[in-house]
Formats: structure tokens, C-alpha cells, sequence
């Protein structure tokens, strides 16, 4: 287990703004950054991040936390392993486990690979060291061009040619057999054991926040039957369709550029690094996914596609092009020569060369899809009709009105036909669109049926909005206006809520949680509840210290109009919200009695109490209406 004094110096060390920027591209608002959720699809950003809190909240979603919390859902990191994270982020040193403890009864399956999947990378790039690896790989990675910087950056290593190198070397490091099974590091077949890669490159694949998850290896041999490239299977943390190769790697480029190029495999990954072109990932092979598109949005909504001369290939690449559309992000494309891939033609010019062929060469998705149909259909009208409709669907793909109109207008041009036949067509196909369909009736079901706000309802709100203020300012230490320290103000809003009861459970334990450590003169500050052992409660604190909204500073910077905060007239804001609750818990006894006093077999007796009891709670209304400036009936 890492120590406590550990654990603390690693929480204070964390700036969240710093930590969630390095997953998603997060903007200035206010106080505040916000970033569209990378947990759902969505165009207006709902996700948001207090530095003064050090929490973020993800309102499409609900979920909520601090940057540990963050970590353990962005990367399905454990809670250990966020914490390794962060304290290498921060250069803050742990003691690592040691070899007699990687059995997993001391650890969960995750972390358990991770760590031998990592050991593994050391064993690799150590046998690409070996006379071996320098006589075989490493004379192959200096002719495709890579020096040792790019080398040592993928983390490339060497697989040799054995049938059991890396399984004897964990076995000897303490590693249990069921793990390298797991991790897909060897193979077991018919009680014989031995190495998945042998006599191969090796392509660590990294997650995200740069664990390796899996191998990629290209053979070396010209062994027939040989694939050219094998995978590690999939398993707890690789999951094909969900990780790009490089992503660790070209993150912040990606972000720094607001552009993303997708190419196919791994080489052509490593060619464009070489070339000083960092803002590339790969598919890997693989069709482009739903949740690789996702992975890239976090950080740019322009993405170019590098296609090699292939038209087999070309064809079979439109859908990821519609999938990106569908994404509501710009797409470009850029066609190499044929016969010619990423890695081939980079190697065949300098940097600034190929950055200039990149630039020149990039078009638009209609215009590519255009010329590139077009030359599959040649002379052929009917297949030119196919041609226009295969189009026209991809524009359909676009959630955003004003950029179908405008793509429609550019296919228009460039077909020279009608705009209008255009906008016809692909209104047939909007209305096929099932898709589409669901989102309209959706967006219209959120119109309609409005239900008006009960009593119950409006006490609900006005109890979470008493508990907002308690522990907004209960837990900030930068509270001290009109003499009123933090101390103070818990004191007062507690005494003023004592003879209130509250109904939903977590704003209880809230309540009295702060009763029991000012009674002990504890301070309570945010990381209290965020450490908080009831994942409820903890949920509960994010979302009533969270808020999408915030006064905007131009008010007073460009319109001039001074605006008074909540904090400076703290006291007077904390008594009406508690007379607002107080007012509506009034306003039900008075339902209730009312419809007690509608009830026919009510007894004289009974009734007069009740009426005795109604005329008091009308009163009691009356008074705290003049006090709020309200107006209410008699």
C-alpha cells in the first residue's frame, strides 16, 4: 500500500485543471473551464471544472469528482493506479511493490497486468540492446529511418527467437503463468507453453494516460506463412476498437494543432514523428470506431484522413468518413500517389517537404468523395445516380444544418446540377433516417408536457439549495466577509436550521457531519467529502458545489454594471434561503390541512383544531412572506 503522508503530498500536489487537460482540450469560462463531456456525444459543452474546488462535474452525465476520480473514469484506472499516475505527473516518489507481491490476491486483475505487461517492455527494449536485436532489429529500424529518440519514444523493443525468452524471463521475475495468459504474452497449447511474439518488432500499444495495454509485432523472418503483423488479443485493458496507437504520444500536439491526422499502422505513425509531424494516430488496421472518433473529439474537432493509393482500400474507408461527419467533426483527406503509404513517401523527402505536400494535398471530403466515385463510375449514368445519392448520404450524416446547406451548395457546384433536386433528395433520406427521426421526436417531446412544479418539488429544490449554501461557504477557506469567519457562519446557518427537518438522507449526514467536527473545532474543507468514505454523500457534495452557470465578468468590465456577490451579503442570503424553505413546508402543512378539512368524516372537535392549527401556519406564512417580500393569499 503507498502511505498516507504519501497519498496526502500526491492530493496537494494536484492542479485538476492540469491533470483532466491532458485527456480533453478544457476552455477559460469565468471562474471556470469547460470542455465537451468525453463521456457522451454532445455539441454544447455540459462539462465543467472548478480550480478553486479542484472537482469537476459532467451535467450530460451526472458524474462528478476530483482529478483522482477523474483518472479511475477517463482510463478505468484503479485507485492505487491514479495515484502512480499523478505522482509521476508531479515527480513525487512511492515505494513499487515487489516481485513476491504480483500474485493476485494482493491486487486486482488490472493492475496485476499493468505491471507485468510493463516489466515486459523493459525485457523487449532490452533484447533490442542485445548483439541480436542490434545485429536483426535494429539495423531494420535505421533503414526505415527511425533514430533512437523516436525509437526510445514508442518505447520499440525486439522479440527474439525463442520459443520461450519472455515467459522464462517473468516466470523468473516472479510472475505468475495465468497472468501471462492474460496479458496475452504467451500461448498455452496442449500443455506446451511458449512466447506469443517471437523474432519480431515490437509496438507497445499505450493507453491514454500512457500505460502499455497490449503489443503490436511485425515479423523479421521470410518464413512463409508468417502474418506481417500479429496482436495482442483483447483482454480487461485492450480493447481494440476503443484505442488509437500514438494517442499518448501525440495528445498535446493534436490539442495544440486543433488537428488530428489518422493513418493506418504503426510505421506510418513513427515515419510522421520522424518528420516532426506529432499530431498523427492509427487505426491500426482496423475500420475507424464510434469510440476511436470520441477518443480524438476530447482534443480537436478537425480530423484528416491519409489515405495510400489503394482504391480497394478507398472504398472500403467512406464509412469511417460518414462516421466522422456523423460526429458532428470537419474532415479532410489527403490521397498519396499509388502504391504509396504515409511511411513510404515521407522516407522519400525531408520534413519541411512533406509538411508541404501534406498542406497542398488536403481537400475536402466532398470534393474527395466526388472525384474518387466519380472514377469508379466512369461513363455509367446509372452508376453516376449512385454515385450522387452515396454522396448526398454522407451529407445526411451532418447533425448541423448550416453545414449540410453549405455542402449541398459545394455539391451542387461541382456536379452542376440543380440545388434544389439536391436538397429534395437528401430530404428523402433525412426522413428514411430512423436516426433522425428519434432525435426530432426527442427534441419535441422536450417541448411539450411541461409538468407545473408541485409543493413537494419546490421544497426539494429549496432544501438542496439551503444545503448549497452551507457547503459552499462551510467549506471555503476564503470566507471572512463582514466579519464573518468560516467558524461563524456554520454556527449561525446550523442554529437557524434546527428546527427544520430535512428529508433527503445525504443532506442529514451533510448536517450532521458539520455538527460534529465544528462541536470538535475541526475545520471541514472540500477534500473532506471528497474523501469521504459514502460514495453518495460524496456524489451528493460534487453536485451541489457544482453549477453550469456563473455572472459573467463582462457586466461590470464592458457594460459597467456593478452586481453584488452572494458572499458579501452572506448572512442576509443564508436567512432567505432558509426562509424560503421554511416558507414551503409551511405551504404544505396548509395543503394538508386543507385536505383533511375536505374529508367528510371529520369531527367537530377535529375540525376546529385543524382550523385553529390552519389560521396559526397562515399567519406563520404571512410573516415570512413580508419578511421575504413575497406576495401570498390570505
Amino acid at each position: 500500500m503507498i502511505q498516507e503522508d504519501t497519498i496526502k503530498q500526491i492530493k496537494e500536489s494536484i492542479d485538476i485543471v492540469e491533470v483532466i487537460n491532458d485527456f480533453i482540450t478544457l476552455k477559460k469560462s469565468g471562474s471556470s473551464y469547460k470542455a465537451l463531456s468525453p463521456f457522451s456525444s454532445e455539441k454544447t459543452p455540459s462539462f465543467f471544472v472548478s480550480p478553486s474546488k479542484q472537482i469537476f462535474k459532467c451535467f450530460s452525465t451526472g458524474k462528478g469528482g476530483d482529478a483522482i476520480e477523474f483518472l479511475m473514469l477517463i482510463d478505468g484506472l484503479t485507485y492505487v493506479e491514479s495515484l502512480k499516475y499523478l505522482a509521476n505527473k508531479y515527480g513525487i516518489e512511492i515505494t513499487e511493490y515487489s516481485s513476491e507481491n504480483f500474485s493476485d490476491s494482493n491486487k486486482s486483475i488490472k493492475e496485476s497486468l499493468y505491471i507485468i505487461l510493463n516489466k515486459s517492455v523493459s525485457y523487449y527494449k532490452e533484447c533490442l540492446k542485445s548483439d541480436e536485436g542490434k545485429k536483426i532489429a535494429f539495423s531494420y529500424l535505421k533503414e526505415r529511418g527511425f533514430n533512437e529518440d523516436v525509437v526510445g519514444l514508442f518505447e520499440i523493443g525486439f522479440s527474439q527467437d525463442k520459443w520461450d525468452g519472455v515467459y522464462l524471463f517473468l516466470k523468473d521475475s516472479g510472475f505468475e503463468k495465468k497472468n501471462m495468459l492474460d496479458a496475452g504474452l504467451i500461448i498455452k497449447n496442449k500443455n506446451k507453453i511458449y512466447d506469443r511474439f517471437r523474432n519480431r518488432i515490437i509496438f507497445p500499444i499505450h493507453n491514454i494516460s500512457g500505460k502499455v495495454i497490449a503489443f503490436g509485432a511485425r515479423v523479421l523472418s521470410d518464413l512463409p506463412n508468417q502474418p506481417k503483423y500479429i496482436n495482442s488479443p483483447e483482454s480487461i485493458l485492450y480493447k481494440k476498437s476503443d484505442v488509437l496507437y500514438g494517442m499518448y504520444q501525440s495528445k498535446n500536439f493534436i490539442r495544440q494543432t486543433d488537428k488530428c491526422y489518422i493513418v493506418e499502422g504503426y510505421t506510418d505513425v513513427i515515419s510522421l514523428h520522424q518528420k516532426e509531424i506529432n499530431n498523427v494516430v492509427a487505426s491500426s488496421g482496423t475500420s475507424l470506431t464510434v469510440n476511436q472518433i470520441k477518443l480524438i473529439k476530447r482534443y480537436t474537432n478537425n480530423i484528416t484522413i491519409l489515405f495510400d493509393g489503394d482504391e480497394a482500400g478507398l472504398k472500403a474507408s467512406m464509412r469511417g468518413i460518414d462516421m466522422i461527419l456523423e460526429s458532428d467533426s470537419n474532415v479532410r483527406v489527403i490521397l498519396f500517389p499509388k502504391g504509396e503509404d504515409p511511411d513510404s513517401y515521407s522516407r522519400k523527402m525531408n520534413s519541411s517537404t512533406f509538411k508541404d505536400y501534406l498542406s497542398k494535398n488536403e481537400i475536402d471530403f466532398i470534393t474527395f468523395k466526388i472525384d474518387l466515385l466519380y472514377r469508379f463510375s466512369k461513363n455509367d449514368p446509372l452508376k453516376k445516380v449512385d454515385t450522387i445519392r452515396d454522396i448526398l448520404i454522407s451529407i445526411s450524416k451532418i447533425p448541423d444544418t448550416l453545414k449540410r446547406s453549405v455542402y449541398i451548395k459545394e455539391t451542387s457546384m461541382k456536379l452542376e446540377m440543380e440545388e434544389d433536386v439536391l436538397i429534395s433528395e437528401l430530404n428523402k433520406i433525412l426522413l428514411n433516417d430512423k436516426n433522425f427521426d428519434s432525435k426530432i421526436e426527442k427534441n419535441q417531446f422536450k417541448n411539450i408536457n411541461k409538468k407545473l412544479i408541485s409543493v413537494q418539488n419546490a421544497i426539494d429544490l429549496q432544501e438542496k439549495e439551503c444545503m448549497r449554501i452551507l457547503v459552499s461557504y462551510g467549506t471555503s477557506s476564503e470566507i471572512n466577509y463582514n466579519g464573518i469567519d468560516r467558524n461563524s457562519f456554520i454556527k449561525y446557518f446550523i442554529n437557524e436550521i434546527e428546527d427544520i427537518q430535512f428529508t433527503n438522507l445525504n443532506h442529514i449526514q451533510i448536517i450532521k457531519c458539520f455538527k460534529e467536527e465544528i462541536k470538535n473545532n475541526n475545520v471541514i474543507d472540500v477534500s473532506y467529502f471528497l474523501n469521504h468514505d459514502d460514495k453518495e454523500l460524496k456524489q451528493e457534495v460534487i453536485d451541489l458545489l457544482s453549477s453550469k452557470y456563473e455572472l459573467s465578468e463582462n457586466w461590470k468590465k464592458k457594460y459597467k454594471i456593478s452586481t453584488i456577490e452572494e458572499k458579501e451579503i452572506l448572512q442576509k442570503a443564508s436567512l432567505n434561503s432558509i426562509l424560503r424553505l421554511k416558507f414551503r413546508l409551511i405551504q404544505k402543512m396548509i395543503e394538508n390541512n386543507i385536505k383533511l378539512l375536505n374529508k367528510k368524516e371529520l369531527s367537530n372537535k377535529k375540525e376546529k383544531e385543524i382550523i385553529t392549527d390552519h389560521q396559526k401556519l397562515k399567519k406563520i406564512e404571512m410573516e415570512i412572506a413580508n419578511e421575504l417580500g413575497n406576495v401570498t393569499s390570505k
